[in-house]
């Protein structure tokens, strides 16, 4: 009887996931879909020495880099902020959680408006006596989309470390207390450890959205946004409408296989971690 209520769900995730994933596969290692020649890891081999996937990979990397532990530290550091008795409280939460109701076109709309080169923020430089800068086409765009995806995922974030914060144990904290242990000492060696899967979940989640800042560059920028900013979906799209769908399906597979690497280590780490914590 259960089996039958699995099924459809059984059924849609087969169809729209577990096949797609086994072509992708299958168009990794032929020549192409009519021929289908295998060809081993020549796919493979011809994208490693393809430029722009190479400088693709390398920008989402540095990108992911710098954006995921911002994202954890400033999420977390505002959650511990929040928890004081401190002024315009509602409206700092507020700030922050309203790229959860807004759409990300949107979202990308109020940017536009505030980093056009003729938006809000060239002329208050111009009236200031600075010059105007092209936010969406220099160096300074990377900088630009940085904060966007920091505005659009600190608070999400955020209201999960709140969360987390208060299911640490009272008594714990009532004993530091007795004990003389400051604020900073009571943060570390008891608050940060019982934080550990809610700062494992959030890494992952800020991993995952850090691949999807995609869809912000392109509305802001488009195919072809400067080099700094060009990501491994910008690749996989221009890849796409060239109908290279063996070197596409090579990227997909190196992409998946990289991500099975960085959520396994973040696993390891979650794992050791809270071995240590339950002894």
């Amino acid at each position: 009887m259960s089996m039958s209520f699995l099924l459809p769900s059984m059924l849609g995730v087969g169809i729209f996931f577990v096949v797609p994933f086994l072509v992708v596969g299958y168009y990794s290692v032929v020549d192409t879909p009519f021929n289908a020649r295998f060809v081993g890891l020549g796919n493979f081999i011809r994208l490693m020495q393809n430029s722009a996937f190479l400088s693709a990979a390398k920008n989402t990397a540095i990108f992911s880099l710098t954006a995921v532990p911002l994202a954890v530290i400033l999420s977390l550091l505002m959650a511990v902020i929040l928890e004081q008795n401190i002024p315009m409280k509602s409206a700092f939460r507020t700030f922050f959680l309203t790229p959860l109701m807004v759409p990300t076109a949107s979202i990308v709309l109020i940017w536009q408006v505030f980093f056009h080169y003729n938006g809000t923020i060239n002329e208050f430089l111009l009236r200031i006596g600075h010059g105007k800068i092209d936010w969406f086409k220099s160096g300074a765009s990377y900088i630009v989309i940085l904060i966007l995806f920091l505005w659009k995922n600190l608070g999400y974030n955020m209201i999960l470390f709140m969360a987390a914060l208060n299911e640490v144990p009272d008594e714990l904290l009532e004993v530091s207390d007795l004990d003389g242990a400051s604020g900073l000492q009571k943060f570390f060696y008891i608050k940060l450890r019982y934080l550990s899967p809610t700062i494992f979940f959030v890494a992952l989640m800020s991993l995952v959205n850090s691949f999807k800042v995609f869809r912000e560059i392109y509305l802001l920028t488009g195919d072809y946004p400067v080099d700094t900013l060009y990501m491994l979906q910008h690749f996989m799209n221009n890849t796409f409408k060239s109908l290279d769908y063996q070197k596409l399906s090579a990227a997909a597979v190196l992409m998946f296989l990289a991500m099975i690497v960085i959520i396994g280590i973040l696993f390891f780490l979650e794992d050791r971690f809270g071995k240590d914590l339950e002894g």
